[in-house]
């Protein structure tokens, strides 16, 4: 029996998201500037430019 295509793929990863993580946002707003260390929320983050 033959595997599906889209089974396993060696390049999984190699697609480009277009959404990022928590802790890739903050870090994101942090090169940028718009980052306050003082603000520990969970909620409410801003929106950041996916590259």
């Amino acid at each position: 029996m033959s595997r599906h295509p889209s089974y396993g793929k060696s390049n999984k990863g190699a697609t480009k998201r277009n959404v990022l993580g928590r802790f890739e946002r903050i870090d994101v707003l942090r090169k940028l500037g718009r980052w306050d260390e003082s603000k520990k929320k969970i909620t409410g983050l801003p929106k950041t430019p996916v590259k």
